[in-house]
């Protein structure tokens, strides 16, 4: 069982993603002058939250007024808020056609379009709503830049990232960011080609090195991930990740001792991580040190109790001891706590 929290790979619709875009959607407040049909009751329920009565409400019209203006708006307001984006797009298409300089609607077509893979048709949308902004809404280049990485137009997606960070578009961090974007949308190749960009037009740029070790952990090119981590180190010493992800490294070619090290200068940086704590008491348990292993996971438990890791290491720990009771119970939670992230519960 391994230890080590490279990076987490996720769908295009991950966490961060949808905090953004649920950021993104709030970010343009603008609607159409209300007129006598601008269905203010179900406008109310939808803006309270009440969303599967307000679209009951808004198909009952449908039903007799399908044309009804402001009808589609509404529709289609109700079901993206829902997360339903495919029923949605249908209605703010309509509502599109209805006034094409509604910016709220403009966004939204923009969003479910990228939320349901279409890329190719969210662009567009996307950019005319960013073009609403002469100021720059991070959250709007965010949106684009992944939208440029899914249909490969990096150029692109670089640029919007700059923009996001307020960096030159050809710069170092600019690669850096684009990079970095990359491997959370497994663009695996076309990151290190970023990365090792970023690293060449600026030898010293804090986290290039730090991004191509992970990407090389990952890749079980142990002795690059190495070399890179350490490059880092000289950049920034101070950095307490990178020590914890060097010694990650070792661990990956059994140097325990080298990697019991470098954990103890991750912890004494950064005390507040879970991960260096976990990875060091299995570096522990590999040493035949089972009580320090014992305390060392204990206290990564108590900074992270749902850690499956942190209990399947304890459970081997107090077996070491002889504490099998105890020991099974901790094995047994390890398995519902592994089984449960695994269904996304």
């Amino acid at each position: 069982m391994t230890v080590a929290h490279t990076w987490k790979r996720r769908p295009l619709r991950d966490a961060c993603l949808f905090l953004a875009l649920l950021v993104f959607a709030g970010s343009l407040t603008a609607s159409p002058q209300e007129s006598p049909d601008a269905l203010p009751a179900a406008r109310t329920l939808i803006q309270e939250g009440k969303l599967d009565e307000a679209i009951a409400r808004l198909e009952a019209i449908a039903k007799t007024e399908p044309g009804r203006p402001g009808l589609a708006r509404e529709l289609g307001v109700a079901y993206y808020r829902k997360g339903e984006h495919a029923r949605a797009i249908p209605h703010l298409q309509r509502a599109l056609e209805e006034n094409p300089s509604d910016p709220e609607v403009t966004q939204l077509l923009g969003l479910s379009y990228h939320f349901t893979g279409r890329m190719a048709d969210a662009i567009p949308l996307l950019e005319k709503v960013r073009s609403w902004m002469p100021s720059a809404n991070v959250n709007a280049d965010y949106v684009l830049g992944l939208s440029y990485i899914q249909v490969k137009d990096f150029e692109r997606a670089r640029r919007a990232f700059a923009s996001m960070y307020g960096v030159p578009p050809d710069s170092a961090a600019a690669h850096l960011f684009l990079a970095r974007m990359l491997l959370r949308q497994e663009f695996d190749p076309v990151a290190e080609e970023n990365a090792l960009k970023a690293a060449s037009l600026d030898p010293r740029l804090p986290g290039a090195h730090f991004l191509l070790g992970e990407l090389y952990v990952f890749k079980s090119r142990i002795p690059e991930a190495i070399a890179e981590f350490e490059k880092e180190l000289a950049i920034n010493p101070a950095q307490a990740a990178t020590y914890y992800k060097l010694a990650d490294a070792y661990t990956r070619i059994q140097k325990w001792d080298e990697a019991q090290r470098l954990l103890q200068n991750s912890i004494w940086l950064d005390s507040t991580a879970s991960g260096p704590f976990i990875l060091l008491g299995k570096v522990l348990m590999k040493k035949q040190e089972h009580q320090l292993a014992l305390r060392t996971l204990q206290r990564a438990i108590q900074m992270d109790p749902n850690n499956f890791v942190a209990h399947h290491w304890l459970g081997q720990a107090l077996r070491a001891v002889g504490r099998n009771e105890e020991a099974e119970r901790e094995l047994r939670l390890a398995q519902e706590l592994q089984s449960v992230q695994s269904s996304g519960r």
